[in-house]
């Protein structure tokens, strides 16, 4: 206690210290204002930051992306690999997510699955691995003090898994329990059957898994999928964090030392060869007292020179949360339902879609999907209020800077463009370009890109009622949304995923 005096001492005597030099008051508030449109601000100044001073290429070729941050005592490393499920061989759905998966559940070479596991809990570290349809991503989160330790445990998993093959039955297992779930959600199946309405069938991302797909592959076909595609070659680095480029990147080198980087490409990522048929499509769930709704078309690519006007335009109709005309209408005006959204996809590998999507209450689908119907063609038929314009626009150009709000983010999109071919050049202009797009521009694309007669239509719920309507409003009914008769999709066995009819 004694040894607290002379320090209480020191902080009084501090405080004293700065309450005499302590700045005058600031002047008077000023007026608060009548409304909270009346507030006006300064304009945000944020340069963003330039990829190539972030790039390094390593001795074997690999690109990594550094970004310091030195505000805590955290490093970051993540990587991209040059791989998906778009490259399992036939027959063997579900491989590479389990590849992915077990990378990191299924120990090391070195390590078996629980050492593993205890010794990225002892760090405190966070290892994580995993492979979706066009790219695997593996990362790790440590201390810096554990920068060294957890290094090695992240490229031991990286380069040598053990695919224990009690953990590969166990996932095996739980792939088999959630497909037994697979027709319990709406959401998921209008998932399902909306990708299969827009990609067909028969491209990879409908393929599904399957019992029989499940139970064909063995640890040996793990193995040899991460032998053909892990290697450096296929990797894209992103690092940030309290570390410095000159004092990770030969840490890097060390570890991919003697693994060689050259090898085959990875095929390239197929495009669909599917052209949706318009028309309106039902998915009878008589279990439920909502139905939910999908409404769109294919959309375009990322370099388009469009794009900028289309995501105006999209961010309008139905991308701009509360400000947007979807949700104005179907939520606000008519409380028909609590979300309604759209989006308008711009493809990397292959044409985005178009979705205008919304879940209501099965009496007032037909009612919400007209009005749906109804912005489109509204959007198309007249120009948008320079009000809706500039508060759309300002939403793209104010946050921008949140891509950049922080050095794991940052080196991810740095990362990711690198992975994709994205020319980056496109960060210093986004705003310049976003803020020149003009009403006429907005009901131009609206023209072009959304197109009426090629709507493909989606409802998921119990058809008895969703058909029988709103009896307030007899005039909305599921038979004048479309044209021609509706195409029923049924169920399919959730295990074969055979349906005893097709679209």
């Amino acid at each position: 206690m004694k040894r607290a005096r002379p320090l209480r001492g020191l902080v009084v005597a501090a405080c004293l210290t700065a309450l005499a030099g302590w700045p005058p008051a600031p002047a008077a508030a000023q007026p608060i204002p009548a409304h909270p449109s009346d507030l006006r601000f300064e304009p945000l100044e944020f340069d963003p930051p330039d990829a190539a001073s972030h790039r390094h290429v390593l001795s074997n070729g690999v690109v990594a992306f550094v970004v310091p941050d030195h505000t805590l005592p955290l490093v970051t490393v993540s990587v991209l690999v040059r791989t998906g499920s778009h490259l399992e061989p036939p027959g063997k759905a579900g491989l590479a997510s389990l590849v992915g998966g077990q990378m990191r559940a299924g120990g090391t070479a070195g390590l078996g699955p629980g050492d593993f596991d205890e010794e990225v809990a002892f760090l405190a570290a966070n290892v994580r691995s995993g492979i979706d349809d066009t790219v695997g991503r593996a990362s790790m989160n440590c201390l810096t003090k554990d920068l060294d330790e957890t290094l090695d445990l992240f490229f031991e998993m990286l380069r040598n898994p053990r695919f224990d093959t009690d953990r590969l039955d166990l996932a095996k297992s739980q792939l088999l329990q959630q497909m037994e779930r697979r027709n319990d959600s709406t959401q998921s199946i209008e998932q399902r059957e909306w990708g299969r309405l827009l990609r067909g069938d028969r491209h990879f991302t409908t393929q599904p898994v399957t019992r029989a797909s499940v139970d064909a592959i063995t640890r040996d076909d793990l193995v040899a999928f991460h032998r053909e595609h892990y290697h450096p070659g296929r990797f894209v680095f992103a690092i940030s964090g309290d570390v410095e480029p000159e004092e990770i990147l030969p840490k890097i080198e060390a570890r991919l030392d003697g693994w060689p980087a050259t090898g085959e490409a990875a095929d390239a990522v197929p495009e669909p060869n599917h052209q949706p048929r318009p028309g309106l499509y039902l998915v009878d769930k008589d279990d439920v007292n909502q139905g939910r709704v999908s409404i769109g078309h294919l959309g375009t690519m990322r370099d388009n020179p469009d794009r900028y006007a289309l995501t105006v335009m999209n961010d309008i109709l139905g991308g701009g949360g509360f400000s947007a005309r979807l949700l104005t209408r179907i939520r606000s005006d008519e409380g028909l339902a609590y979300g309604a959204y759209s989006s308008f996809g711009l493809g990397t590998y292959y044409e985005g879609t178009f979705r205008a999507s919304f879940q209501s209450r099965s009496e007032t689908v037909a009612r919400a999907a007209a009005i749906v119907l109804e912005e489109i063609d509204r959007i198309r038929s007249e120009p948008v209020s320079e009000a809706e314009l500039a508060t759309s626009i300002a939403s793209f150009v104010e946050t921008f800077s949140r891509n950049f709000s922080s050095a794991t983010s940052t080196a991810g999109l740095f990362a990711n463009d690198e992975y994709t071919g994205r020319d980056p050049s496109y960060i210093a202009t986004y705003r310049e370009r976003i803020a020149s797009v003009t009403a006429d521009e907005v009901l131009r694309v609206a023209r072009e890109y959304l197109q009426p007669d090629r709507l493909v239509l989606l409802v998921v719920g119990d058809l008895a009622t969703i058909e029988e309507g709103d009896p307030d409003n007899p005039d909305y009914t599921l038979d004048r949304l479309a044209e021609g008769a509706a195409t029923r999709i049924p169920l399919p066995d959730p295990f074969t995923m055979e349906y005893p009819s097709s679209p």
